[in-house]
């Protein structure tokens, strides 16, 4: 029975690498101006969740406000496994953001600097909740029955395959910045998370020895990761006329202190359509360095961004964001393949978000365009995150309501048989959309 579980439960749950690079992304997920316009907002400011890409916009703020968002995500995951398809879709309702700006006036106007604001605002920068399945026959099974040697599972009769996962990652960030000569603000942000990430996974085998004889298996395995981290972000934004706008940021690597608890396996057996094993879970749980498993230091991003204003009819942004996924670190414990496997596998990835806005009286329209590469080596084009955004807001006496539609398209690939080179990844196609609504009021 060793010997067999040694085979069947290789780690089908996300591996150091994996976790590594998701816990590595951000997506666009703020307000819903910021979301209509892809999160195009460098250069810009004057918007709570802007400030997390630029702290510097804080200081575009002319007067004092709070904005308080809700968001309803769908994700549409088609599989494809072995000529199989199968479609799932999950949909859920979150707070996507709350937080306000505080705008000081100066009372030196010999100094230069002529304001100075405060923000602070809670965002959830990435969800990892969803589900889906995969079905399909590989033909592959060389199981050998424990209980006599002599019968061979050659034979593949299908597999069923399921990933769910739970949890969030939740920024806390605390923002400083002031306005100098009227022309270049200068921010400071720091940045705390509370990050959680839950898994489990269902894999299934029908097989037999081509002579009658059945061979199932089901096993389930549960991870869970958690933890927190802390970043900073500089930035600048620069006006060097009445149109145009230049934003420079720099976002520090998050420093993760992580832990985590796995469920080895649960698994069920039935020899031709008999119960002959019931193996229950095995609790891992490890306790490191002040209570934490591991540390992960995320790579460090830097953002370039223009936008052009079109005196008070509209405007177009632009922002260039630069990240290399091979500056991912794992640590407090013997990661030398895993972070070897960072630099050899990983590679720099670029991000480009387009925005533009127009306005007509109270009421706003906006659209924007945003595409991510996957930073990994071998990836397919198709895995490239790519998508775009709609929204519309309403101006009224004392704040602002605004709406966006965000959809984003890419492929990935999921290993359900990470240590056996035999059977095939299951392909995904995944289709994520995500409507926003934000009010906005002035204090």
């Amino acid at each position: 029975m060793v010997v067999f579980v040694a085979y069947f439960s290789n780690a089908q749950t996300l591996s150091y690498n994996d976790i590594g690079e998701l816990f590595s992304k951000e997506s666009i997920n703020g307000t819903a101006r910021f979301n209509a316009m892809s999160g195009a907002f460098g250069a810009l400011g004057g918007d709570i969740s802007a400030i997390e890409i630029n702290p510097a916009g804080a200081a575009v703020f002319t007067k004092s406000e709070v904005a308080i968002s809700l968001y309803n995500k769908k994700i549409k995951t088609n599989t494809n496994f072995y000529g199989l398809n199968q479609s799932s879709e999950n949909e859920f309702l979150d707070l996507s953001q709350a937080g306000g700006v505080m705008v000081f006036k100066s009372n030196n106007n010999n100094s230069g600097w002529g304001k100075f604001a405060l923000g602070f605002n809670y965002s959830v920068t990435n969800d990892f909740n969803n589900s889906y399945i995969a079905k399909g026959n590989s033909g592959y099974a060389p199981i050998t029955d424990f209980y006599d040697p002599e019968v061979v599972y050659l034979n593949s009769d299908g597999h069923y395959l399921q990933n769910y996962t739970d949890g969030k990652n939740e920024k806390y960030t605390f923002t400083i910045a002031s306005e100098f000569n009227n022309n270049l603000m200068l921010g400071f942000s720091l940045s705390t998370y509370n990050i959680e990430h839950f898994q489990r996974v269902l894999t299934e085998e029908y097989n037999n020895d081509g002579s009658g004889n059945t061979f199932d298996v089901s096993q389930n395995q549960e991870l869970l990761t958690y933890g927190d981290g802390i970043s900073f972000n500089l930035g600048l934004i620069s006006k060097p006329n009445n149109n145009i706008r230049l934003g420079l940021a720099f976002q520090s690597p998050i420093w993760y202190s992580l832990a985590e608890e796995f469920l080895e396996y649960d698994a069920t057996i039935f020899e031709n359509n008999i119960n002959v094993t019931n193996e229950f879970s095995i609790d891992d749980t490890y306790s490191g360095t002040n209570g934490f498993d591991y540390k992960l230091k995320t790579p460090s991003k830097l953002t370039g961004s223009f936008a052009y204003i079109f005196n008070t009819s509209g405007l177009i942004s632009l922002d260039y964001i630069y990240k290399n996924y091979s500056n991912i670190k794992l640590s407090n414990a013997d990661f030398t393949m895993e972070n070897q496997a960072f630099n050899t596998n990983l590679e720099s990835t670029t991000e480009l978000r387009l925005g533009t806005e127009w306005r007509v009286d109270a009421f706003s329209l906006r659209g924007g365009y945003h595409y991510e590469k996957n930073p990994n080596k071998n990836a397919y084009q198709s895995d490239d995150i790519e998508g775009y955004s709609l929204g519309a807001g309403y101006k009224f006496r004392g704040g602002r309501v605004d709406f966006s539609y965000l959809n984003s398209t890419n492929t990935a690939p999921y290993n359900f048989y990470p240590n056996n080179n035999q059977i095939n990844n299951a392909e995904l196609n995944i289709d994520t959309s995500r409507i926003t609504a934000t009010l906005v009021l002035n204090i």
